[in-house]
């Protein structure tokens, strides 16, 4: 921990150095809710998100707050080691170009729905789910925008590894923004220790906090197949172009849910918005940009945190100010010179550009009381939207 904040009702723990004045009063207003637990913890990829900061675990006792999870309900990451130490930038070339025919990216699904074995089981139950099945059906296995990535790279450990980045597409977002709007009104009806309108929650035992729980977790579910999903495409690719590659050391993990745990001798409902569980011994994914490494760590089971960790280098702009104020050709240039097939094409593109991100290696240092790093993995191929 870098620094503590005593000035609300539960304290702020901080593992950075300064807090840009947006994501600061999210953290406060998250400290001075009725129903948080302990304190509350901002890891050091911290930046101001909806009614929470990205970066920010929240524990909570008895309510659940949909905006702590976040639209993109069970966004994460996961990898795999192939047995590959080498491969040909041709080869490379060729396994990025299949992974384009058969992955969509961006606002683009697959024109066929994928087999139904690649969703998880649907309980008729499910008042949102149960609405988008169908569309999600088209969805599993697509990329999606922002900072959703697939890459190829390469680690210390002499591998070649494979990391995916995504969400829960169209269905997720559905069900966030659903069950907000219902957060808000069942927060009117309490008229007491009112929060800020996007951290409104539902109180355990009422039927917003049981059917929200449920959906929540089938899209957690659905975001798991859907990189699983990427993953085998990207497999296929790799056998097509490589003869007797193996793959081996699945690892997933995501950074925006709500679960029940048990921090400080009492069960609470941890919220992690772009944070990364970190339990002793747990395997993780820590990100950096297309021009930077990533990292696979092992947790250290930090009680402060509720053992979590970052989930990635965090913004140090936003995606306007990194299109106004980056230049393409510098960007791109950097790129060049580390020999990353990248995906940096025009201007728009800028917001994901290495420039407007946080230094990796600064914020891997502000958390080594948090993760062990096990693999430093360089960055050799990147697919985005």
């Amino acid at each position: 921990m870098i620094q503590k904040i005593d000035t609300e009702r539960i304290p702020i723990k901080l593992w950075l150095n300064k807090l840009e004045p947006g994501a600061l009063q999210q953290a406060k207003d998250l400290a001075n809710l009725s129903i948080a637990f302990k304190h509350i913890a901002i890891m050091p990829d911290a930046h101001q998100g909806y009614g929470m900061p990205i970066g920010g675990v929240l524990a909570t006792e008895n309510a659940i707050i949909p905006n702590a999870v976040g639209v993109d309900i069970g966004c994460g990451m996961c990898s795999l080691r192939t047995n590959l130490k080498h491969i040909e930038q041709d080869d490379l070339k060729k396994v990025m170009g299949l992974i384009r025919q058969t992955i969509p990216v961006g606002f683009k699904h697959h024109k066929e729905k994928q087999a139904e074995s690649w969703m998880p089981p649907l309980d008729k139950n499910l008042h949102v789910v149960s609405q988008e099945y169908e569309s999600a059906m088209y969805q599993v296995g697509t990329l999606g925008g922002g900072n959703h990535f697939i890459e190829i790279q390469k680690g210390t450990d002499g591998y070649i590894w494979i990391m995916v980045h995504s969400g829960s597409r169209n269905i997720g977002y559905t069900v966030a923004e659903y069950y907000h709007r219902k957060a808000v009104e069942e927060t009117k009806k309490r008229k007491k220790n009112i929060p800020p309108k996007d951290l409104s929650y539902f109180d355990q035992g009422t039927k917003g906090y049981e059917d929200y729980f449920k959906e929540m977790n089938y899209c957690i579910a659905f975001a798991l197949q859907s990189r699983k999903l990427m993953m085998e495409r990207v497999k296929d690719a790799f056998s097509e172009v490589i003869q007797d590659v193996a793959f081996s050391n699945f690892i997933n993990k995501p950074h925006n849910f709500a679960a029940w745990e048990n921090h400080f001798d009492k069960d609470v409902i941890v919220h992690r918005k772009g944070a990364t569980r970190a339990n002793e011994g747990e395997w993780g994914m820590i990100p950096g940009s297309q021009g930077t490494s990533s990292f696979l760590v092992k947790g250290k089971g930090n009680p402060l945190s509720f053992n979590s960790c970052s989930h990635g280098a965090g913004r140090t702009m936003s995606r306007n100010e990194a299109r106004r104020s980056l230049n393409l050709k510098a960007e791109v240039e950097k790129l060049k010179e580390l020999g990353v097939l990248h995906a940096l094409r025009h201007k728009r593109d800028l917001d994901e550009a290495p420039g407007s991100y946080k230094d990796i290696q600064e914020v891997m240092a502000l958390q080594e009381d948090l993760v062990d790093i096990q693999v430093e993995l360089t960055p050799m191929a990147v697919i985005k939207a």
